[in-house]
């Protein structure tokens, strides 16, 4: 899967933070990251609450997000190179503080780099990905990949195989495996389009099942 870095501008308001929060959201979606977006929707409300607190409202800020191995990056640049965010150990009574001992708390690293016009605030989560391009298995998706790998070796030659799918092979493969699915209920009688509605229907139920706890803001 390709994870390609992106970054969005915007002014620091408190009204921004719920935006960006549902637009890390998405993004983590699209990545397959379900498994991190409530540690990174947070790191996002406290580090942009930060630059709101100690470098003032309205300033320009930007948000960047990529991937550094199987770690989340997610990197908030603001102009101000001198108010720099501290670990505080905040009491429980503390009215500041607590903002970075939070993005501590979760992030797995967690830094401040100093260019000549910016300061980037960042923090690394970990996810749950073997490899920087691989996925987050579940259980549905280790039962695909094993009937995928079947299903291409009994359709493809011995010496055309190879010991792993790529992504544009494998969705051929699954649009074949459909098809094919597809005429053997037919074959035997079945409605094809019911079908379809109820495997929709399961697949929608099971994906809001993984997000559905991480919808709040």
């Amino acid at each position: 899967m390709s994870r390609k870095p992106w970054d969005l501008a915007f002014t620091a308001e408190p009204e921004e933070v719920g935006a960006l929060r549902r637009v890390m959201r998405l993004h983590l979606g699209i990545w397959g990251l379900h498994d991190v977006s409530d540690e990174a929707q947070l790191c996002v409300s406290e580090l942009v609450s930060n630059v709101i607190t100690h470098v003032g409202l309205g300033t320009p800020t930007t948000l960047a997000v990529s991937m550094n191995g199987t770690h989340l990056r997610i990197e908030i640049h603001d102009p101000d190179t001198r108010a720099l965010p501290v670990l505080m150990d905040a009491g429980a009574g503390s009215e500041t503080g607590r903002g970075m001992a939070l993005v501590d708390a979760v992030a797995a690293r967690w830094g401040v780099l100093l260019r000549a016009d910016r300061k980037v605030t960042w923090c690394e989560l970990e996810t749950r990905l073997a490899s920087p391009g691989g996925h987050v298995d579940g259980a549905g998706v280790t039962r695909a990949e094993a009937l995928l790998s079947l299903y291409s070796a009994a359709k493809q030659p011995s010496d055309e195989r190879s010991s792993r799918l790529d992504r544009t092979t494998a969705e051929e493969v699954v649009i074949d495996a459909i098809t094919d699915f597809l005429h053997w209920l037919r074959a035997h009688g079945c409605d094809v389009d019911e079908v379809l509605d109820r495997a929709q229907t399961h697949f929608e139920a099971e994906a809001c099942g993984v997000t559905g706890e991480r919808a709040g803001d």
